[in-house]
C-alpha cells in the first residue's frame, strides 16, 4: 500500500501512530446510504440534543443537496467513541463531483467503503476506492441496506472484496474487515440474519481495524490545504490535516503557493468537534484543523514552519471531460428577473468558484465576452449554473461539448463506462439507443427480473441519452456512468431527431394559437407565458425547425357560426429541468437561465439572420 503524501515523514525521527484519532473518509456510489449512515452514527453517539439533529440527511445542509437527495460538497464532523476521536469525512457519491473526493481523501488514513446489499459495488464505488487506495487509506467494507427484501449481502461483500483485489489491495484481503448494517433501522452486525440493537459493531470496527495517523511530532510544521470555507467576517478559512509538527494560533508560518512563498500569521485555529468547530490554542500532527487569517490561500497550498522549506507535492485532480460556453444574457428579457447581468459580474463569480471547485477550469474565449467552463459532466456544471441562478445571476449557456485530446498525434475523446439496470423485457430499446450512439456491450448479467448491461460509450453519446432511455423504458431504467479513458475518436453520433418551433414574434402565448399547433408538435411553454422572437416554444414532430406565431389570437366577430365556439383543450406543456434543457439544445441554440425561468432560444434571434448564417 503506498504511503499517503500527507503522512510522509519530514524529519529523521521515527514517525509514530496516534491512537486517539481516526481520520476516516466515507466513500460509496450515489444513493447507497452514506449520509443516512452518518445521521445514524450521530444520533446514537449520545453527544447531541434532539434539537441539534432535526430531520433526515443532517449533513446535506445545502438546499440543492436536500432537493436532489445527493451529496454535492464534502463535509467534516467528529464523533467521540471509547476515548478516540473519529473524524468522519462525508463525500459525494456522484462521479461528476469526483474532484471533491480526490482532495479530501488526502486527509484520511482509513476508508469506510459503503456498498448496497442489493446492488453491490457500482461504477462510482470503483472510482472512489481507487483514489482512496492511491492515497494510502486502509479500507473497511460496510454492506448497507441488509434489510432490503432483494438484498444479497454475502454476494455484495464478495463483489466488494473482488473489487478491492482488482484495484491493487490484495495484501488487505487477508485481514479485510467488514460489517453488515441497516442505516435506516439503525444497527450493524457481523451476521445479516441476526440484527443487533445499535451501531456499536461498526464503531468498534472503525477504532480497532483502522490505523491512527502516522505522525512526526519533532518535525517542523507541515500541512496541505485541501478544502476552503468562507466567512463574511474573516474571509477564507483553510482546512486540512496537519502532516507533521504542531500548529498554534497566532503562529507565523510560510504559505507556499504556486509561484511564491509568503510569511503570514495564523489568526485563529479550530479543530472539528461534533457537528461544528471549536477554537484551539494548538493542534498536533494527525489532527484535521481549520485556520483563519490566510487572506489569499488556495486549495493545494502547503503551510510550513518559517524557513523550513519542506513543501508537499501539490494536489492534482483528474482533468475535465466536458465544456460549456457561459455568456451574459442578451435576450429581449434581460434584467427583468436577475440582479447580476454584466460580464464583469459573471467573470468575478466564476473566479470565486475556481477557488473551491478544484475540478473546474475557466478560460475566456478570445474575441468574445464569453467563457469556456470545463467540468466533469453535465451535472457538475448544472449544479454551478443552478447555484448561480439562485444567487440572482442571468446567463446564457451553450450546448455541452466533450474535450478532445491529442495523444501521439491522433485525436482522442473521453469514453465512459455506462451501466444500465432495466427490466429484461425492456432491454431492446436500451440496446438500440446505446448502439446508435456508438456504445459497445461489455457485459450482460441477470438479477431476478432485471438485466444489468455494461457498455463502453463515447462521452458525446451520453449527452441527451438519459432522457431518451427513461422515455423508452417508461422510467424503469437505472442509469450510472463514470469516466473510463481517452480513446481514438469514433464516428459521428446522431443529433436530435426533431426540429423545434421558433417564435416569430414577441408577446404572450395564446391558447388559440397553441391549440392549432399541438397536433404537430409538443409545447414547452404553457398559455400566458411571455415569449420573444427567436425563443423556442416547442418541439416539431418533424426533423426541421418551424417558424410559428404562438401569440395569434382568435378573430372575434359578431356573427355566430356552428363550431366556432368549441372548447380549447390543451395538452400540458413539457417542463424541462436545467440538465434536460442543456442536453436538449443543439449547436445553434442556447439555454437562457434566470432566477425565475429556464428558456430555450436560438443564438441568432431573427429568421433573416439565421438564413444569412445558413447561406454563408
Amino acid at each position: 500500500m503506498p504511503t499517503s503524501l500527507l503522512s510522509a515523514p519530514t524529519s529523521k525521527t521515527k514517525p509514530v501512530r496516534r491512537d486517539d484519532i481516526r481520520n476516516v473518509v466515507i466513500i460509496a456510489h450515489v444513493d447507497h446510504g452514506k449520509t443516512t449512515l452518518v445521521d445514524c452514527l450521530l444520533r446514537q453517539s449520545g453527544q447531541f440534543r434532539d434539537t441539534e439533529l432535526k430531520g433526515e440527511r443532517i449533513l446535506d445542509s445545502n438546499d440543492l443537496e436536500r432537493e436532489r437527495g445527493i451529496t454535492i460538497l464534502s463535509k467534516n464532523i467528529s464523533i467521540p467513541y471509547r476515548g478516540v476521536k473519529i473524524n468522519l469525512i462525508d463525500t459525494p457519491g456522484h462521479a461528476d463531483f469526483g474532484g471533491e473526493v480526490e482532495r479530501v481523501v488526502k486527509m484520511a488514513d482509513g476508508a469506510l467503503v459503503l456498498v448496497d446489499a442489493a446492488e453491490g459495488p457500482m461504477p462510482q464505488t470503483r472510482f472512489v476506492l481507487e483514489k482512496a487506495l492511491q492515497a494510502g487509506c486502509r479500507p473497511i467494507v460496510v454492506v448497507n441496506k441488509v434489510d432490503r427484501p432483494d438484498g444479497r449481502p454475502h454476494e455484495a461483500l464478495d463483489e466488494a472484496l473482488e473489487l478491492l483485489a482488482e484495484l491493487g489491495g490484495e495484501e488487505q484481503l487477508d485481514a479485510a474487515a467488514y460489517v453488515f448494517a441497516s442505516s435506516k433501522e439503525g444497527y450493524a452486525t457481523t451476521d445479516p440474519s441476526k440484527p443487533t440493537s445499535d451501531m456499536r459493531p461498526l464503531l468498534d470496527l472503525l477504532v480497532d481495524s483502522l490505523p491512527g495517523p502516522e505522525v512526526d511530532h519533532e518535525a517542523p510544521l507541515q500541512m496541505m490545504v485541501t478544502t476552503l470555507d468562507w466567512s463574511e467576517y474573516v474571509g477564507r478559512i483553510a482546512i486540512g490535516r496537519v502532516a507533521a509538527g504542531t500548529v498554534e494560533a497566532g503562529q507565523m508560518i510560510d504559505l507556499h503557493q504556486k509561484d511564491s512563498v509568503k510569511k503570514v500569521k495564523i489568526a485563529n485555529l479550530y479543530v472539528f468537534d461534533m457537528l461544528g468547530r471549536t477554537a484551539a490554542a494548538s493542534a498536533e500532527a494527525g489532527e484535521i484543523v481549520a485556520i483563519e487569517g490566510l487572506a489569499n490561500v488556495e486549495i493545494g497550498d502547503t503551510i510550513t514552519a518559517v524557513d523550513s522549506g519542506e513543501v508537499l507535492p501539490r494536489l492534482k485532480v483528474d482533468e475535465p471531460t466536458l465544456e460549456m460556453v457561459f455568456s451574459v444574457n442578451n435576450s429581449p428579457m434581460v434584467g427583468r428577473e436577475g440582479k447580476y447581468v454584466t460580464t464583469r459580474q459573471l467573470k468575478a463569480r466564476l473566479e470565486k468558484e475556481l477557488e473551491r471547485n478544484v475540478a473546474l477550469r475557466v478560460e475566456m474565449i478570445e474575441g468574445t465576452e464569453a467563457y469556456a467552463v470545463k467540468g466533469r459532466g453535465v451535472l457538475h456544471l448544472a449544479i454551478l449554473i443552478e447555484t448561480m441562478r439562485r444567487e440572482g445571476f442571468e446567463l446564457s449557456v451553450g450546448k455541452p461539448r466533450v474535450i478532445f485530446k491529442e495523444i501521439d498525434g491522433k485525436n482522442h475523446e473521453p469514453f465512459e463506462t455506462l451501466r444500465v439496470e432495466v427490466p429484461t423485457d425492456a432491454m431492446g430499446p436500451v440496446m438500440e439507443l446505446v448502439g446508435n450512439r456508438r456504445g459497445q456491450v461489455e457485459e450482460i448479467a441477470q438479477r431476478g427480473e432485471y438485466s444489468l448491461i455494461r457498455f463502453l460509450i463515447p462521452s458525446r453519446g451520453l449527452i441527451g441519452l438519459r432522457t431518451r432511455l427513461l422515455n423508452a423504458t417508461r422510467g424503469t431504467a437505472i442509469i450510472h456512468h463514470r469516466f473510463d479513458s481517452y480513446r481514438a475518436v469514433e464516428g459521428e453520433v446522431p443529433k436530435r431527431a426533431n426540429g423545434v418551433l421558433v417564435s416569430m414574434t414577441s408577446g404572450k402565448a395564446m391558447p388559440h394559437a397553441m391549440f392549432l399547433l399541438q397536433d404537430r408538435s409538443e409545447m414547452f411553454v404553457p398559455p400566458g407565458t411571455e415569449v420573444y422572437e427567436g425563443m423556442i416554444v416547442g418541439e416539431n414532430a418533424r426533423d426541421n425547425d418551424m417558424i410559428v406565431n404562438p401569440c395569434r389570437e382568435k378573430k372575434l366577430t359578431n356573427v355566430r357560426a356552428a363550431g366556432s365556439d368549441e372548447n380549447v383543450i390543451l395538452k400540458p406543456a413539457r417542463e424541462l429541468s436545467l440538465e434536460a434543457a442543456l442536453e436538449y439544445i443543439e449547436d445553434d441554440e442556447l439555454v437562457e437561465v434566470t432566477p425565475e425561468s429556464i428558456r430555450l432560444r436560438k443564438i441568432l434571434l431573427t429568421e433573416s439572420a439565421r438564413r444569412r448564417k445558413g447561406r454563408s
